[in-house]
């Protein structure tokens, strides 16, 4: 029993590692795409705010997939979290967004499934109906805060537009980390919530989230700041406040919804705004099928792990 709890927070901690190395690009991505801060500036604030995050607003999203979605067990977390961690990993090396939440739920679930536990359908309806919603709601979100910045910046010069403007996409940053610890670290401990200390387990994710960003998040920052459609301080803004306020709203219910796709549905929204020809459609197609794709092979190869672990 000691072993596999073992390996279920090597688990947790590699899916933390992955969560700095892909949602360091939601918080600071745009922000260093924009020349405003250095990935390596970006680490200890990032820290700080993911770690205060998870403790402030955690237990929300903890409560909704560690103990509402699947009865979870020592084995049933093992398996989800071991398989979670794989295909976060790989997505992640091939410069991927992918959602972590997408993964663990579509793993837990698939596990729950193989074991036999009780398994709440009603919950995955949820989530999977937040899912669905909080792109288009990042996008209406981000919509509204570039069509009022346009208007409240109309009566300064190009130099204090430009200032004002680094400040704000800043600030914005700020509330994404906040989100990361609240809702994506939060995510990944919920399977292991029943059995470890929150708090330790909280401070533990932190310090890997920041390792992962550390080491390899500028590919994704690449895909999400250049590969959908090109982002001026202004558009950056705009999205980072609608994914950041449609990610707090979910968050605040309690469900687990990825920032990277919000994220998504706000670069995409501002992109259309400023005209269909400067979004880049083969990008957008391609992150939809990750997106759809994900939680189904996690489900997949999280029963079929289950099922061998039993049969063994």
């Amino acid at each position: 029993m000691i072993e596999i709890e073992l390996i279920s927070l090597v688990a947790f901690l590699l899916i933390a590692f992955s969560i700095g190395s892909n949602d360091t690009s939601n918080a600071f991505g745009i922000c260093i795409g924009c020349r405003i801060i250095s990935v390596r500036k970006s680490i200890i604030p990032l820290f700080a705010l993911v770690l205060i995050g998870a403790l402030f607003q955690g237990d929300r999203v903890v409560k909704t997939v560690g103990y509402e979605l699947v009865a979870t067990s020592v084995q049933i977390s093992a398996v989800a979290l071991i398989i979670s961690a794989v295909i976060i990993v790989i997505a992640n090396i091939r410069g991927l967004p992918v959602s972590t939440h997408q993964v663990i739920v579509g793993s837990l679930f698939g596990s729950g499934v193989a074991f036999g536990t009780s398994v709440s359908v009603e919950t995955l309806s949820k989530i999977v109906l937040s899912w669905l919603l909080s792109p288009f709601i990042s996008g209406f979100l981000a919509i509204l805060v570039f069509l009022s910045i346009e208007k409240f910046l109309r009566h300064y010069n190009f130099l204090q537009v430009e200032k004002i403007l680094k400040s704000l996409l800043l600030c914005s940053a700020v509330v994404i980390a906040y989100n990361m610890g609240a809702n994506e670290l939060a995510t990944a401990i919920a399977p292991i919530a029943r059995s470890r200390d929150y708090h330790s387990i909280a401070f533990l994710g932190a310090i890997s989230v920041s390792i992962g960003a550390f080491t390899l998040s500028r590919r994704i920052a690449e895909t999400l700041c250049k590969g959908i459609t090109t982002l001026d301080p202004k558009s950056g803004l705009s999205a980072h406040f609608g994914a950041g306020l449609a990610v707090y709203l979910f968050t605040i219910l309690g469900m687990p919804v990825s920032a990277t796709y919000s994220l998504v549905g706000g670069i995409t929204a501002v992109g259309l705004l400023k005209g269909v020809r400067t979004v880049k459609f083969r990008v957008l197609k391609r992150i939809a099928l990750n997106w759809a794709f994900a939680p189904i092979l996690a489900f997949i190869l999280s029963s079929i792990a289950s099922k061998i672990y039993l049969w063994i």
